[in-house]
């Protein structure tokens, strides 16, 4: 049944969003994306007769309120960096522009972990043999630690040459802590070699980015980015490079949603999320 009520919210709003004149992105980006994810939970319980939001409807509504604090993050840091800017936003107060902007934000994680479980059941990710064991041992830990930490400095400090390492570091950074509390992490399944996972949260953000840049193409508000050295070969408003962005991406959404439920003690069931598909 959310399934259809996604379709239709799809349906509703892609129009809306697209066809209006003037301001409508604003109370149009919400609707669009909630249908967006109630339609993609709607597949996964097609496939896997179980989904986010059939599994723990609680836990479905924590993906939205845990996703806009996490991709405010990624807007504190481009207030330096300045590789993407929102044309409208002058339309707005500071505190208008803000709670819109939240709630807009609040439909990433929902759609990025919906479309990674319906990306795990597809067969050449099903069919994925163990590979390489990657251990979380306290060595490998400091490392990535060390190297996120790194990363954002250089980011901070050089923008324009090492912008790309905004998305790694937080990834880098939050992983290791979250294997010092017991979290869920990547970790977990490269340690036995099980690369699916990782591999179904890149294909469900790449699709998610897709959809994402397309339907903001005609939106107003909307998006547009500032990317040095590689502003060539735009699919929609992105350079075709920028969408390399969206794999590490989706491990820091990861690592975030896992950070943000093991700070609040919430992490009670770190396999809520699963991107297998046996599980």
């Amino acid at each position: 049944m959310h399934g259809w009520i996604g379709l239709a919210l799809i349906l509703l709003f892609w129009i809306l969003n697209w066809l209006l004149s003037g301001p409508r992105t604003h109370w149009g980006f919400f609707p669009l994306w909630l249908g967006y994810c109630l339609t993609v939970d709607a597949l996964v319980f097609v496939r896997k007769r179980h989904s986010l939001l059939t599994r723990n409807a609680m836990a479905y509504i924590g993906l939205f309120l845990a996703s806009a604090p996490a991709w405010w993050l990624f807007e504190v840091i481009n207030w330096r960096t300045q590789n993407w800017s929102y044309q409208g936003e002058d339309l707005f107060t500071g505190f208008e522009y803000f709670l819109l902007s939240s709630v807009s934000f609040s439909t990433v994680m929902p759609a990025v972990f919906g479309t990674a479980e319906l990306a795990s059941t597809f067969r050449w990710i099903e069919g994925m043999k163990r590979g390489w064991r990657l251990q979380p041992k306290c060595q490998t830990l400091v490392i990535l630690s060390a190297t996120g930490w790194l990363m954002l400095v250089l980011v901070l400090l050089w923008p324009r040459y090492f912008y790309p390492f905004v998305w790694g570091a937080a990834y880098l950074i939050i992983e290791p802590f979250n294997v010092w509390q017991g979290g869920r992490t990547l970790l977990m399944d490269t340690s036995r070699g099980d690369w699916r996972p990782l591999m179904a949260l890149f294909t469900g953000c790449l699709i998610c980015g897709f959809f994402w840049e397309m339907w903001n193409f005609y939106s107003y508000p909307r998006w547009i980015y500032h990317i040095p050295f590689v502003d060539f070969l735009r699919i929609f408003e992105m350079p075709l490079l920028g969408y390399l962005g969206y794999l590490p991406f989706s491990m820091e959404l990861f690592a975030l949603y896992h950070l943000i439920t093991g700070l609040l003690r919430q992490g009670g069931n770190p396999d809520y999320i699963h991107l297998t598909p046996a599980a």
